[in-house]
């Protein structure tokens, strides 16, 4: 069960626990079975995307709304994560390898093409997308076994509040209501970047606005909204685009954006199905809402928007708790390559790389902890090491990489496992006084 610092730093004191990891810090008691001790239920709550994914564990909680007298759902937020996606790296690495066997193949021209591998069977992912699937799904797993995970919630679709109010509607009637307007907007917001199309302006109220004025024929098509601060809008009202924008690179850039896919958006699309069967198949009850709904409680509640907290605003919540907790945030790094070598500007094979990933016991992506007695590098560094054959290492420790240290002066602390791990404090820029949410900057840590 997640507790506080203060708790852990006494049950490692007086003996009663044992550390069990360090980055996520997980302890493990040692005095006490777990058929003894009494845990509460906690739901983990995913908000998946396509560059990084977030989670939040937390408890669900229950109020009674004094004025009403109705049961008010909450949920006490306890940790936050925020998981960094490699799926580009992927992508690009699968390119080069293409490329290389292209290149080989007309070098060997007797080798003959095989045609037989490249039927994919039901259900198949590109490996850039598989790989937010399984890295989630790998947390989901981890998380389960550090705290007593009993639920959990993820967007998955357009979930419509309204027909659960009224049964009976139908047709236009859709389109009003709480929830109107929130599904275009989060797609608007993630088009054009959060920022005015026209003057670049961030950090201020935006507005949906018609690029060919409804005035002149425009329609209400999403390829033809964009946002504008409230000065742009106004100064813009029914006049063309061509006549408005007068910087020619500006206006071909809102021309290109137009017709921009939304690679990141058709990425979710292709995974949330397959992430939602894979969090079905763990055996636990599963909760689905959508973006559109999210965004509501987060904007109801006066929460910061991160991919942590948005992930604590799934679902059907009233009241969050304790939100303004630092974020862990887990990057994907893999476990290396097997490329051998490297390829020059025209393609052709370049030195050789290491046969091997270990170098006198440490690997690349080690946590150690580095003791320097004397030298420019004297000191404690603590942080990622590169390994080097010749035993001199790079260790990147949270604000430098320091380079040319030895071999002899380093201890693992935690051996690599495909991630790094970055500690964020959180920094809301609305207060919580405003909403129903409330901050403490108490953090809690699995045991």
């Amino acid at each position: 069960m997640p507790c506080s610092e203060k708790r852990a730093r006494l049950l490692l004191e007086r003996g009663r626990a044992r550390v069990h990891r360090l980055v996520p810090f997980v302890i493990r008691l040692t005095d006490r079975q777990v058929a003894d001790c009494a845990l509460q239920p906690l739901r983990l709550k995913l908000d998946p995307g396509s560059k990084g994914t977030g989670l939040a564990l937390v408890r669900d909680t229950e109020q009674v709304d004094a004025n009403t007298g109705e049961i008010q759902r909450g949920a006490a937020v306890l940790n936050l994560f925020e998981l960094v996606h490699r799926g580009r790296q992927i992508s690009e690495a699968l390119t080069a390898r293409r490329a290389m066997c292209r290149r080989r193949r007309g070098n060997l021209r007797y080798r003959a093409p095989r045609f037989l591998n490249r039927r994919k069977p039901k259900g198949w992912l590109a490996p850039s997308l598989r790989h937010r699937v399984d890295t989630t799904l790998a947390w989901v797993n981890r998380l389960q076994r550090w705290a007593p995970v009993a639920a959990l919630s993820s967007e998955l679709v357009r979930f419509d509040m309204q027909a659960l109010d009224n049964p009976d509607i139908e047709g236009a009637q859709y389109s009003q209501g709480t929830l109107a307007g929130y599904e275009v907007r989060e797609y608007l917001l993630e088009k054009w970047g959060r920022k005015c199309a026209y003057c670049d302006a961030t950090g201020v109220p935006l507005q949906v606005e018609h690029i060919h004025p409804k005035a002149r024929g425009g329609t209400n098509r999403v390829s033809n909204l964009t946002l504008a601060c409230q000065a742009c809008n106004a100064r813009k009202d029914a006049l063309p685009l061509e006549v408005f924008v007068t910087d020619q690179a500006r206006l071909a850039r809102i021309q290109a954006q137009l017709k921009r896919p939304l690679k990141d958006a058709a990425a979710v699309n292709s995974t949330r199905k397959a992430l939602v069967q894979a969090l079905q198949a763990t055996g636990l009850p599963v909760e689905t809402a959508s973006g559109g709904r999210t965004k509501y409680n987060r904007c109801r509640l006066t929460i910061p928007k991160t991919h942590a907290l948005d992930a604590v605003c799934v679902g059907d919540v009233d009241i969050v708790t304790n939100w303004g907790k630092p974020t862990l945030t887990l990057k994907c790094t893999g476990r290396g390559s097997y490329q051998r070598t490297r390829l020059n500007q025209y393609g052709f094979p370049r030195g050789y790389l290491m046969r091997t990933k270990r170098v006198k016991g440490f690997a690349t992506g080690d946590l150690v902890r580095a003791e320097v007695p004397s030298g420019k590098k004297t000191g404690t560094h603590r942080g990622r090491v590169a390994v080097r054959a010749t035993g001199s290492f790079n260790i990147q420790t949270g604000t430098e990489v320091v380079q040319g240290i030895s071999h002899r002066h380093c201890q693992v602390l935690q051996r690599a496992d495909g991630y790094g791990y970055i500690q964020q404090q959180s920094s809301p820029k609305k207060e919580a006084g405003e909403g129903r949410a409330t901050r403490t900057m108490r953090s809690a840590s699995p045991a």
